[in-house]
């Protein structure tokens, strides 16, 4: 089967890139499951849930997210009803929402999607390695196939947690720092994996930020707010081709599309 996975989604351009070209990827491309990260969906910050509903009619089957799935307080009760809407699961119990779950495609081929996120330059959350363990041991119950979002800032914690996961899952992919990385490859024991897919939104920009307000940052050193951007709208992903009977990743292809 084929997971076409769209990096973090921002803002009214990134919804843009994501409508523009999503149709034409799934047809070409055979794709059986589409997941998206859309953590930066609404405005750049959070999703809401007319954003989530954006998604979906464009065609998108599960939305993860990361650490700004908080930013906007009325998805927290979208959290805990919308099965298609995952967070990271290594917050705290007791918080909305759920971090894994299981869907299936048009052809019946169940698909475990597993949403976690780093520490490192990040928040002090529970160990997302343990998390992994814990959630990997479920979803395998259920099917081989299982795809993790790891949504991280630090390149050696995303590729520990790939070497950590290899032969477990099908897939590693991070999420987080906007910039597709070019290491995709497949590991020795059969799990895909990419340090990051990048972002869909503005690509004259910022990781999807105005360039001007983004740099007066740097130069003033003071909190200036961010603009999102909305020229030359692109889009990142990942295509996986797994193997519906063992969950092996066969064979993995960065996208980029532009306008």
């Amino acid at each position: 089967m084929r997971l076409l996975f769209v990096g973090d989604i921002v803002g009214r351009a990134g919804r843009k890139a994501l409508t523009d070209h999503l149709d034409r990827l799934i047809d070409k491309h055979f794709v059986d499951l589409v997941v998206v990260n859309g953590e930066n969906a609404a405005a750049g910050y959070g999703l809401t849930a007319s954003v989530l509903r954006e998604l979906f009619d464009a065609g998108v089957d599960v939305v993860t997210s990361g650490n700004h799935i908080w930013d906007k307080k009325e998805i927290m009760p979208v959290l805990e009803k919308e099965s298609r809407l995952l967070r990271p699961a290594n917050y705290p119990p007791g918080l909305p929402g759920h971090g894994s779950g299981v869907y299936e495609t048009a052809s019946g081929v169940k698909v475990g999607v597993l949403n976690l996120e780093g520490r490192v330059f990040m928040k002090n959350l529970d160990c997302p390695f343990r998390a992994a363990d814990s959630l990997i041991a479920e979803l395998e119950q259920v099917t081989p196939i299982i795809f993790v979002d790891f949504h991280a800032e630090a390149t050696s914690e995303k590729q520990a947690l790939g070497f950590y996961l290899d032969g477990r899952v099908s897939a590693v992919v991070g999420t987080h720092t906007h910039v597709q990385t070019a290491d995709e490859r497949i590991l020795s024991a059969g799990t895909g994996y990419l340090t990051d897919v990048g972002m869909t939104g503005s690509q004259d920009a910022i990781i999807g930020n105005q360039k001007e307000s983004a740099t007066d940052r740097f130069l003033t050193q003071l909190p200036v707010r961010l603009e999102v951007a909305k020229k030359d709208p692109f889009l990142c992903g990942v295509l996986l081709t797994l193997n519906e009977e063992t969950g092996r990743c066969e064979a993995i292809e960065r996208i980029q599309q532009g306008s």
